[in-house]
């Protein structure tokens, strides 16, 4: 990563913003999921381990272990450090029979609560951050898993009585750190259904509540959601899945996130762990290539700059990935963090060649083979330097495995001139066609879709027309989004994708189908493991 430090370039930048400078309005970042990773042997052992909680120092790192479960705290020296040797709490904490864990730290260090599956909430203190925590006390509320707000005047936690479900969620507040807790409050609704719903994570700003459901319309059993709220005084809004890079076919709960919003922290019972569940860890990252370019550049920082002041969903990255309701300085300081980084693509076949069958993935190791007695290399036709001609009858390009759409946001941009109702871009071998002109229409469309009986995302937007049009599908935690030249065409609610290990067929159909090959030309083919926005 390149960080921005240039101490002659910052004052021009501002300046360029106050140039821009605009008028109000509200809304939060986009971001995504780094690649999971098991925290290691350390902290998770034989025997399942669970319920994480980082301190706001990031020197402590506190879970439950074992079945039933005891709470263990494991300690390092810097926040760069390997975690030390986890130390079991003691009796007066751990109890024979109960499950203790849920752990939540407030923000000062000197307040740890948790929950007791016999008993129900408990909070226990400590003078400094040297001492020891003395007895925890209980707080007279039924429940577990503890999630404490970094003002510590809101406490969220699972509890199965008087709900919508088995498990909902529920929070209690007070007015100042010496009042006493007032009576829970069941988050209605909004959050909590029919089903399971418990584990909360509330952020340290306060605005985004993680959490896991057992609600349908999933990869797996249990998963993580998250539901945002503008202010600390606003309502929830709709919970969100967080996607397949977090959630798998397996369980996924407890999440809470890092004191600077850098990192989700869970537990789950993906494969690859080191006990029947295991906690993981991923990076939160800031979408900040907001023109979907490929690169973080001034054109990016002029689309901050333009809505300076305001709050404006697709610029509000900082201090938190998702924003805190207005773009200013602390914006912008996350925007230096990626300043001139490329969004680089997993596979991209720039299609410039002048001779021979190989197709050149400039990005990785991804060359593909044009499957072709000739092939019709147009070195100066295309949208982007060259481009590849294919004759709709039986000329196309296989690559090997890129990505499995199952497993990760994506998002695939093409340029395409010509083609015919009916004929595909893009495919992935015997699963789906990603991107191919509707039937009748010639309309975008894209088969990416899930469902007992997957009914493809179309558009209005005809590609067959004779003109170059830049095409494209993304999909991020939410929504599979169809493009053309820039603009969204077509969109559906999608938390999942079908998944695949085969390669890709760009100019053909998933099956070599008669019909869908593509008669025309294919330019600057690019494939990215995250949700790009054009």
């Amino acid at each position: 990563m390149k960080r921005f430090n240039d101490s002659k370039i910052m004052p021009l930048l501002l300046a360029f913003v106050l140039a821009l400078m605009l008028s109000a309005a509200s809304a939060n970042a986009d971001f995504t999921f780094g690649e999971p990773v098991n925290l290691g042997p350390t902290i998770n052992s034989a025997g399942g381990n669970g319920a994480p909680c980082l301190s706001y120092d990031g020197l402590e790192f506190y879970f439950q272990r074992g079945e039933p479960s005891d709470m263990f705290v494991s300690r390092r020296t810097t926040p760069d450090s390997e975690w030390g040797a986890p130390v079991a709490f003691g009796p007066t904490v751990n109890t024979p029979g109960a499950y203790e864990g849920g752990a939540s730290i407030s923000a000062d260090g000197l307040s740890l609560y948790f929950g007791s599956s016999s008993q129900g909430l408990f909070v226990m203190k400590r003078a400094t951050l040297n001492d020891n925590w003395g007895t925890p006390v209980s707080l007279g509320i039924n429940g577990y898993a503890a999630s404490v707000s970094a003002d510590e005047l809101e406490l969220y936690f699972q509890d199965a009585t008087g709900g919508y479900g088995e498990w909902d969620v529920w929070v209690t507040t007070r007015a100042s750190v010496d009042d006493k807790w007032g009576t829970p409050v069941n988050l209605g609704p909004t959050i909590n259904t029919s089903y399971n719903d418990n584990w909360p994570g509330i952020s340290p700003d306060g605005l985004v509540l993680f959490f896991a459901s057992t609600r349908p319309g999933g990869l797996g059993s249990w998963e993580l959601y998250m539901a945002k709220r503008a202010t600390k005084k606003d309502p929830w809004g709709p919970p969100v899945n967080l996607g397949p890079v977090v959630n798998t076919t397996a369980w996924e709960v407890g999440a809470k996130v890092s004191w600077d919003g850098s990192t989700l922290y869970w537990h789950s019972a993906r494969p690859g762990g080191f006990s029947s569940y295991d906690i993981w860890q991923a990076p939160i990252i800031p979408i900040v290539d907001f023109n979907g370019d490929g690169i973080i550049d001034m054109k990016d920082f002029s689309r901050l700059a333009q809505y300076w002041g305001q709050s404006q969903s697709s610029v509000d990255i900082g201090p938190m990935p998702w924003g805190d309701g207005t773009v200013d300085l602390k914006d912008l300081v996350v925007f230096s963090e990626y300043w001139l980084t490329p969004a680089d693509p997993i596979g991209h076949w720039k299609l410039d060649e002048k001779e021979g069958w190989t197709a050149h993935d400039s990005a990785g190791a991804h060359d593909g083979f044009v499957m072709s007695a000739n092939p019709l290399w147009r070195p100066a036709d295309g949208r982007i330097d060259g481009a590849l001609e294919l004759d709709g009858i039986d000329d196309y390009v296989s690559t090997p495995f890129v990505l499995d759409p199952s497993k990760t946001n994506f998002s695939m941009f093409a340029w395409v001139k010509g083609g015919a109702a009916g004929q595909v871009i893009v495919s992935q071998i015997n699963l789906r066609n990603w991107l191919s002109a509707e039937p009748g229409t010639g309309a975008l469309m894209s088969n990416l879709t899930v469902g007992l009986v997957p009914q493809p995302l179309s558009s209005q937007a005809v590609i067959t027309d004779g003109n170059w049009h830049r095409v494209g599908v993304s999909r991020d935690q939410a929504s599979l989004i169809l493009y053309v030249d820039g603009i969204e065409v077509a969109k559906k609610a999608q938390s999942s994708a079908p998944g695949s290990t085969g390669g890709l067929y760009i100019g053909a159909g998933k099956g070599l189908e008669a019909g869908s090959f593509w008669s025309g030309l294919i330019d600057d083919v690019r494939i990215y493991d995250r949700a790009i926005t054009p």
